[in-house]
């Protein structure tokens, strides 16, 4: 397998080898950030690509500030354009929740979790989570999920730091809905 910096000094030459190396190495990555985000699996596919144009257009503005850390880097440096493209990709299409089930096909993307029950975790929090609004997933997914400040959810959605907050208070509200407690006080899902 080709040497990380080797593919991305070849992406910025526009080989497209080196593309799709690098595609392929990151398809799941950016497949499931996107998915967060939009309703369907063909239009999670459809934001991924328009992240990997994004990625492949604005890979010469990537700086490699730690060598030792390259990857981790990348993938942080990636995941913020899956996130927009995501996000773009909900505007643009007006999409609206999706009620149908999730397809299987979806969780049999490779990836690098450490275990089985990691993969089932992730697969019970995205379905609990895509039952959300469109407006509190997103800002959901942004600030829980992937980090950011209400103030960086309020400039990307162009809403107020006051609507973010509250959208995540109400998605919180949502999403306990979907939990009980037990007779041992254990936390059981329900979907």
């Amino acid at each position: 397998m080709q040497n990380l910096l080797q593919i991305l000094e070849g992406c910025c030459a526009n080989d497209h080898r080196c593309q799709k190396v690098m595609y392929d190495r990151y398809l799941a990555y950016v497949m499931r950030i996107s998915f967060r985000y939009v309703h369907s699996f063909d239009n999670a596919s459809i934001a991924a690509n328009d992240a990997f144009v994004r990625i492949f257009k604005n890979i010469k503005k990537f700086e490699i500030r730690d060598p030792d850390n390259l990857e981790k880097m990348l993938m942080g440096w990636m995941r913020r354009l899956a996130i927009n493209a995501s996000i773009d990709y909900m505007s643009k299409e007006n999409l609206v929740p999706e009620t149908s089930v999730i397809p299987e096909s979806v969780w049999q993307i490779p990836g690098k979790e450490n275990s089985g029950e990691e993969k089932l975790m992730y697969k019970e929090l995205i379905t609990l989570v895509r039952r959300l609004t469109p407006a509190y997933r997103v800002v959901f997914n942004l600030h829980v999920i992937d980090g950011y400040s209400h103030q960086e959810i309020a400039s990307m959605l162009g809403i107020s730091v006051g609507t973010s907050k509250s959208n995540l208070s109400k998605a919180k509200i949502a999403l306990k809905k979907y939990f009980i407690q037990d007779k041992n006080g254990n936390t059981l899902c329900f979907t």
